[in-house]
């Protein structure tokens, strides 16, 4: 009981300190909803698979017309040269904890979200992912996350940083109530400070 209490103070704490800290250098406030997932071949490209040759226009024609599991967007940071290619790879409901001890609240479920990172910009990317993502359900309830590390695979990092080029991958949790249906779930860089806000259908 007592840590996970710790834990989610924790979070709490990292993300005020996040947000004191962008709010100090920028104005950025998800004034632009992007869900306008780019081209398969944007997000396949490096996988060494050689079947990256399809021709562009039937690969664009796949795209739906909006962002789903799967997609990729690409997204701007408040500074010039900060971009990144983000993925919603995976999504895991009643993602199962890898700590006994940790569990989701009485009444609550965990749900595990697996975002790819690509640095596709000319600046070092630097944040603590988790701080920009949030999930809405179909009422329009929105929820934050948790740190937590789920059976499904290794979490994203808390501090990450990415050359130009740079990839990372991890899960995010978010905690959300038994009978909540999801229905989005979006990302922004710098914290979620920045103009441009990334959401996926679920």
């Amino acid at each position: 009981m007592f840590r996970h209490t710790r834990i989610r103070l924790a979070a709490t704490a990292a993300a005020v300190v996040a947000a004191i800290g962008l709010t100090a250098c920028g104005s950025g406030s998800g004034d632009e909803i992007v869900d306008k997932p780019k081209a398969k071949a944007s997000a396949d490209a490096d996988s060494g698979s050689g079947k990256d040759k399809e021709p562009a226009a039937e690969q664009t024609s796949a795209a739906p017309e909006v962002a789903k599991v799967g997609d990729t967007l690409g997204l701007k940071g408040m500074e010039a040269g900060s971009e990144l290619d983000v993925t919603v790879v995976k999504v895991v409901d009643n993602a199962k904890s890898s700590d006994e001890f940790f569990a989701p609240e009485d009444g609550k479920r965990w749900i595990g979200v697996q975002f790819q990172l690509l640095n596709t910009g000319t600046k070092v990317y630097s944040d603590a992912p988790m701080n920009g993502a949030k999930m809405a359900d179909d009422q329009g309830q929105q929820f934050g996350t948790v740190i937590a590390d789920i059976t499904a695979g290794p979490s994203m990092g808390s501090d990450v940083r990415l050359k130009p080029g740079g990839k990372a991958l991890g899960w995010i949790v978010f905690e959300v109530p038994k009978a909540s249906k999801p229905a989005t779930v979006t990302f922004g860089m710098d914290s979620g400070f920045a103009e441009q806000i990334g959401e996926w259908k679920l």
